[in-house]
């Protein structure tokens, strides 16, 4: 019955075996294989309602995958959905508003509202879709200010499991609502969010390195200086070492203040001696995803995340021994809005700091050996390490029984077998695996 997928949707649809399909079906990390029975890239929301019904129909699953970047895999046999074409942004300055399609990124939301003197709660890629990140409650650059990225939602437009069309606000559907704004995308197929945006009239940001030998040091003084961090100031520390080159210590940062505040702020690093690199200076928001620079297409990668309540451990751990094989960590500083009461899935993120290990899958060998590595870590850490993460954070054979409290994991699950009791719609984590 797939044949007919085609006849049934507008959009451009590709099922395996035919030209273009390996290409359109990949996640983007591409460690991660998934072998889906088709992938449909859909015109617009009717057209993904017409996809549900046919998948209903046909007793097929729908997998969402705005881009692939939170994919791990449990895809095969199902429809990938794409809504790159699902495109529309609109920005309101006098509400302070915006509304973005299932296929808008970050970047494009961080331009526009540059122009207004406004910020959203993006996260550190200009290339993740606002939908993606938003679902899985989104670890933004401004969190320790205004919370999750889920917080600032205002309505989902989406497409039930009945292939019906419905806008969804605390109001409307206080338990869908509740359940998207950071619980996964295992409910309903979301076609545009409306979220609040947050002023930025000023902003200050960039990135500070020194050589691998001040790693020690610097992690010493992003302890001192986050302790009496204002929410404004958002740290995060990272330790990068690609192959054959020596490794780097790096700040990361942004301030939602002036030049001479972040300076004042940011004077006790002065004590590491200069940097070999620094870009910092008052920045639009719109250049927000220049301060890391994180890859903008897709590789190969296998990573891991902890919440920890405190770092004493890390430099015996990731500082006293060779970083590889893994290609870097990082530390960020969470606290502020974020430690604060949030009437969504994760609640709050109580511990101070999220660190996250990275490898790069060179070669199908290192895979294995990567896996030890970040096990080990975690393994070393357990003692300060939350019970949980964010769901964004999930990687590998993490669940999403891992990014909920029990009590959360259980209404998330009877929402999902209220809403989808046949398990039409398959999320990245699904809540009831």
């Amino acid at each position: 019955m797939i044949d007919s997928l085609s006849s049934a949707v507008r959009g451009r649809v590709l099922l395996a075996g035919q030209d273009g399909f390996d290409q359109a079906a990949r996640a983007w990390n591409l460690a991660v294989a998934q072998q889906p029975a088709a992938v449909v890239e859909a015109a617009d929301a009717q057209d993904v309602a017409a996809l549900v019904r046919f998948a209903r129909e046909a007793g097929l699953v729908v997998a969402a995958q705005p881009n692939g970047h939170g994919a791990n895999g449990n895809a095969t046999g199902a429809i990938v959905l794409r809504t790159d074409r699902l495109d529309d942004l609109r920005v309101d300055p006098d509400t302070r508003t915006a509304r973005a399609g299932a296929g808008v990124k970050w970047g494009a939301v961080l331009t526009e509202a540059a122009k207004h003197g406004l910020v959203a709660l993006a996260g550190s890629s200009p290339v993740v879709s606002v939908a993606g990140l938003t679902l899985g409650g989104g670890v933004s650059w401004f969190g320790r200010k205004y919370g999750w990225s889920a917080d600032s939602v205002l309505a989902f437009e989406v497409v039930t499991a009945e292939g019906e069309l419905a806008r969804v606000t605390a109001g409307t559907d206080p338990d869908l609502f509740w359940a998207l704004r950071g619980g996964g995308g295992d409910y309903a197929l979301v076609t545009a969010i409306e979220f609040r945006l947050h002023p930025a009239p000023v902003l200050y940001g960039g990135r500070m390195v020194w050589p691998g030998t001040q790693a020690a040091p610097l992690l010493d003084l992003f302890r001192e200086v986050t302790a009496t961090a204002p929410d404004e100031l958002a740290l995060w520390y990272s330790v990068v070492q690609f192959p054959g080159q020596d490794p780097m210590a790096v700040l990361d940062l942004t301030y939602l203040g002036d030049a001479a505040e972040a300076a004042e702020l940011l004077r006790p690093f002065e004590a590491l001696g200069a940097p070999v690199h620094d870009s910092r200076g008052l920045i639009s928001a719109a250049d927000l995803g220049a301060i890391t620079a994180e890859p903008t297409d897709p590789s190969p990668g296998k990573a891991r995340a902890l919440l920890l309540d405190s770092l004493d451990d890390v430099p015996a751990v990731l500082l006293d021994q060779p970083l590889a094989p893994l290609v870097g960590f990082q530390v960020r500083h969470l606290g502020g809005a974020f430690a604060q009461p949030s009437d969504s899935p994760h609640g709050p993120l109580t511990e101070p700091y999220l660190l996250y290990l990275l490898g790069v899958v060179f070669s199908p060998d290192i895979a294995p050996v990567l896996d030890a590595r970040q096990r080990a870590v975690a393994d070393a850490l357990a003692t300060h390490a939350g019970p949980r993460k964010p769901y964004t954070y999930l990687s590998g054979t993490d669940r999403a029984a891992d990014a909920f409290s029990p009590d959360s994991l259980e209404r998330l699950r009877q929402i999902k077998q209220a809403r989808d009791p046949h398990g039409l719609i398959r999320a990245n984590f699904p809540v009831l695996d």
